[in-house]
């Protein structure tokens, strides 16, 4: 690692020892970024690296809220605004119960270099609460919504920071936080992305992150003589994420043969039945183990990370973070699969993603194949800017031709740097030039 690039790092350790799932982030990340300073000695004097490294703020709140009993519960909020240099802070809020400090700002400090890489004039934060809205009831859901933007209006807007949605932050969710913002401020404005097709909303928002997937790891492919055409295919997770890019796969030639969530992963030889999944899990918001139950010859088996046993050539990891890890990667290259491609943030571990590229394995990390669904919102607010929407496949054309652009950029970017093939690098290096080349025109701010 480059000497400025250890010493900046190695401050950035002793400032948040407790911050696992940030530091495993910035690993990766500066890692990749060493032979940029070795390129670029001038961005060392005018102390780049530190202020990349650093959120531009963190606010942090109570959420106290009332349930069904009447009882008053007591959540806590966050959001960090992390770089505005190339526009408004943007990144999805998430309700769960591991959200704290730590998984939010590795999540912000990921959305600066994947709203970079869109192209797109947006800059990166992320929020979210350890509220758990599964089992909660449409009220008690309302009302913690409603009492966390009662705190957080007060530092967004739709020139200065957009929140969107992410896990646990659904439709439901946006039309109760939006409602409150517009309650509280009397601006009807696009605050929030990921809103209701009818006051406000884009096209094909709930299906770009998995499509987008599936139109990065085509790219990929295609470079090295490869198609998703008779390959199997596995896909981890069963949200929305992991649904579309299940559906874009099977309509580029694939066959998906397993889906998951957190109890555990169903296989079908014959193909999953996208009919049936989105049944359970749109619909019914039940477990995956019911697929089994209701589609002949399908299996279902406990623990969500034996999914990567089974046989594939194409792996889409679309659930959580850190599910991928070594052993799973060593089945995976068991199984001779060639290409992995992220679709949940940061779902491998450092040492699995050493492992595949090791390995020979094609490997896409999710800062630049899950960018399109932070691709789709920005498009949203550009809608929400001119007075109009587009059809869908207006939005899906234009989600298609940025997916391949960050491809070309990422790959040119590791070519660059002596590291073909080399996805991670080629991501954080293109990412973070447009990011440090808009900081060092602004000055020391």
């Amino acid at each position: 690692m480059n000497a400025y690039v250890q010493r900046v790092f190695d401050g950035l350790k002793a400032r948040n020892p407790q911050e696992k799932e940030f530091l495993q982030a910035a690993t990766e990340v500066l890692e990749a970024l060493s032979p940029v300073f070795d390129k670029h000695p001038e961005y060392e004097k005018i102390g780049l690296l530190e202020r990349f490294v650093e959120p531009d703020r963190i606010i942090m709140f109570r959420v106290p809220w009332v349930d069904d009993q009447g009882q008053v519960q007591v959540n806590r909020g966050f959001r960090v605004q992390f770089n505005n240099a190339i526009g408004p802070y943007k990144g999805g809020l998430r309700l769960h119960p591991s959200v704290n400090l730590s998984v939010i700002k590795f999540l912000g400090f990921e959305q600066v270099l994947k709203n970079s890489l869109t192209g797109l004039p947006i800059g990166g934060g992320k929020g979210g609460s350890d509220f758990d809205p599964k089992g909660k009831s449409d009220n008690e859901v309302m009302r913690f919504c409603q009492s966390f933007m009662t705190e957080l209006f007060k530092y967004v807007g739709k020139d200065e920071d957009v929140p969107a949605g992410d896990i646990g932050v659904g439709a439901r969710e946006i039309g109760y936080l939006y409602g409150q913002y517009k309650r509280i401020t009397g601006l009807y404005e696009g605050v929030l992305t990921g809103k209701g097709l009818t006051w406000g909303g884009s096209l094909a928002r709930k299906e770009a992150t998995g499509f987008g997937l599936c139109y990065m790891t085509n790219a990929m492919l295609r470079k090295h003589g490869l198609s998703f055409e008779g390959k199997r295919v596995v896909v981890s997770g069963s949200g929305n994420v992991a649904i579309y890019a299940a559906q874009k796969a099977t309509e580029l030639g694939g066959l998906v043969v397993a889906m998951s969530d957190s109890n555990g992963y169903v296989v079908d030889e014959k193909g999953i039945d996208l009919a049936v999944v989105k049944q359970i899990k749109e619909v019914e918001r039940g477990r995956i183990k019911e697929y089994a139950a209701r589609v002949p010859g399908a299996s279902y088996t406990e623990g969500f990370r034996g999914i990567w046993t089974v046989k594939c050539d194409i792996a889409l990891p679309c659930a959580t973070q850190n599910e991928l890890d070594l052993d799973g990667a060593k089945a995976l290259v068991a199984s001779k699969c060639f290409a992995v491609c992220e679709g949940a943030n940061m779902p491998t571990t450092l040492e699995a993603t050493q492992y595949l590229q090791q390995n020979g394995v094609y490997f896409v990390p999710g800062k630049a194949a899950n960018a399109g669904g932070v691709a789709v919102s920005a498009l949203e607010m550009s809608q929400n800017s001119l007075r109009l929407s587009w059809t869908f496949e207006e939005v899906d054309t234009r989600l298609h031709g940025i997916m391949e652009n960050i491809f070309k950029a990422i790959d040119s970017a590791a070519k660059e740097y002596g590291q073909e093939d080399n996805y991670v690098t080629g991501a954080n290096i293109a990412g973070f030039l447009k990011v440090a080349n808009a900081m060092v025109a602004h000055g020391c701010v």
